[in-house]
């Protein structure tokens, strides 16, 4: 009877520890005892949808093979190194398919918050959402996720400073004038809401004889720019929703004189703006951009209120 009863207390004892420590989550890495005050707090917290997990942030990014993504991933890096805190990053080479699959695998990996840079913003929804359902945060960086309501929302003003470059662009070359335009992946918002900027300021301003895509690609936008030159050879200046394809049109031009403005003032396009080969870019904060993805995850995990969007300044680039 007396061995009965103890094996009861006991366990009791190792229940009421199982549950004292369920759900705790902490940026680094430790468990910290909690009073019963501070339980019934987090029960509460929970009830009203708080970060479950391990603590571990996943960033799920679009490609690293551009050099925007990588200072992005760089910074988030940096903010998560100093703040002591996990960070998982996969990378989707472009890839929507891809993409699915590896938020698939951040949620496997008991992941508190998913900071997202989607290559496709609709496509990557039923991912967001079964990361949402299973109680994960979740923060989209640069580029929105379309039908999700997400935690945060931290991006450029992309439609204000496509509009921006374009009104330079016509400043140079005049009302009227042959252009083109380079637009990113489709489905991106960034190439959606740079494109709607774009034709704000050229519709009733310019000749736009091309609109293609070149996927955010530098050796896509070369061929696509030749392509595009050889149907309109008489195209004076190119708006390129990214450095990446404006330095390729760069390429395809080969000295001819026609007008090439950018977006993202990555080290190349700077270089080629100093240089007199393209004529604008429009400067964005990648590495700002990721650490502060990060330090809003860590403030999810503890429970703290976050603004639903941040906006992150652009600024016009010229020689």
């Amino acid at each position: 009877m007396k061995m009965k009863k103890l094996t009861g207390i006991l366990l009791a004892a190792v229940l009421t520890f199982s549950l004292a420590g369920c759900g705790a989550v902490s940026v680094d890495g430790e468990t910290p005892a909690k009073s019963g005050a501070d339980a019934g707090a987090e029960e509460n917290a929970s009830a009203e949808g708080e970060a479950t997990g391990s603590g571990s942030i996943g960033l799920a990014i679009s490609t690293l093979n551009n050099p925007f993504f990588v200072t992005l991933s760089e910074g988030a890096q940096a903010a998560a190194e100093e703040n002591n805190v996990e960070l998982i990053v996969v990378d989707a080479g472009d890839d929507a398919a891809k993409q699915t699959s590896d938020i698939e695998d951040l949620i496997s990996r008991n992941i508190s918050v998913l900071i997202v840079n989607p290559v496709d913003s609709d496509a990557v929804a039923p991912a967001v959402k079964d990361a949402v359902a299973k109680g994960i945060k979740v923060v989209s960086v640069d580029r929105v996720v379309n039908g999700v309501d997400v935690d945060c929302a931290i991006a450029s003003d992309n439609v204000a400073g496509a509009k921006a470059a374009t009104e330079y662009l016509i400043s140079l070359v005049g009302e009227g004038a042959k252009v083109a335009e380079l637009q990113g992946v489709p489905g991106a918002s960034a190439t959606i809401d740079r494109g709607e900027g774009f034709h704000q300021a050229a519709d009733e301003a310019l000749d736009v004889v091309s609109s293609q895509t070149a996927n955010f690609n530098r050796s896509e936008g070369m061929t696509v720019m030749e392509n595009m030159l050889q149907a309109n050879p008489d195209i004076q200046g190119v708006f390129a929703h990214n450095d990446e394809m404006a330095l390729g049109a760069v390429e395809a031009i080969a000295g001819k004189e026609i007008v090439v403005v950018g977006f993202d003032a990555t080290d190349d396009a700077l270089t080629a703006v100093s240089g007199g080969k393209m004529a604008a870019t429009v400067a964005q904060k990648p590495d700002l951009m990721g650490a502060t993805a990060v330090e809003t995850a860590i403030k999810l995990i503890a429970g703290e209120t976050v603004e639903k969007e941040i906006p992150v300044e652009v600024e016009l680039v010229t020689e």
